[in-house]
């Protein structure tokens, strides 16, 4: 019966959050590795929202993969196709979308998401991402003499734009639910804070 009872609790909790949320989308940012796509099907599902994960619609919107992007037209090209795929997926909501590692460095995204969504990052410390992306290979970016370096430069130039998103979550190992507990207490916070802020 209490086991009933924390079922029915999770669920109108649910409701009212993807309620408050209205049309926004849960935007998930971070570096690769970072558990973007992991952390947010267990989120979209939590909460009865869509899960879309950004790189496979750019996949198919391509008709290729990341990595033949890449090899094919390029880096400049890949991103000019990552911004218009997260327009159009940002322009669907609400939903839970897991983005590409540098998607959130492009401004005018930066400010779709800003527009259309609660901005979420996944932070992990350098050694978390790289065992993790040792694992799965095909990260076009880290194709270099010296994936490490490539890695540092990255954490380098993108955390302290990842900090600007408006909420920031430690991604380290340990139960999944234990994250996803997480993201949802800060995104209630910051949907109690903009209720306040209108009323």
């Amino acid at each position: 019966m209490d086991q009933d009872h924390e079922t029915e609790s999770a669920d109108a909790d649910a409701q009212r959050l993807r309620e408050a949320l209205g049309s926004r989308s849960l935007v998930l940012i971070g570096m690769m590795g970072a558990g973007k796509s992991t952390i947010g099907r267990r989120l979209a599902t939590r909460l009865s929202l869509d899960f879309i994960d950004a790189d496979h619609e750019i996949e198919r919107a391509a008709g290729m993969t990341i990595p033949e992007i890449f090899a094919t037209q390029g880096e400049v090209q890949f991103r000019d196709g990552e911004r218009r795929v997260m327009a159009r997926l940002l322009a669907q909501g609400p939903q839970v979308l897991a983005t590409g590692g540098g998607a959130y460095m492009n401004a005018e995204t930066r400010d779709r998401i800003a527009a259309a969504g609660i901005s979420i990052w996944l932070k992990a410390d350098f050694d978390v991402l790289m065992r993790r992306v040792r694992k799965r290979p095909g990260r076009p970016l880290l194709h270099t003499p010296d994936p490490e370096g490539t890695l540092r430069r990255l954490i380098a130039e993108r955390y302290p734009v990842y900090a600007q998103a408006d909420v920031t979550i430690t991604s380290r190992d340990g139960p999944h639910e234990t994250i996803v507990n997480e993201i949802i207490a800060a995104v209630r916070k910051i949907l109690a804070t903009h209720m306040d802020a209108r009323s």
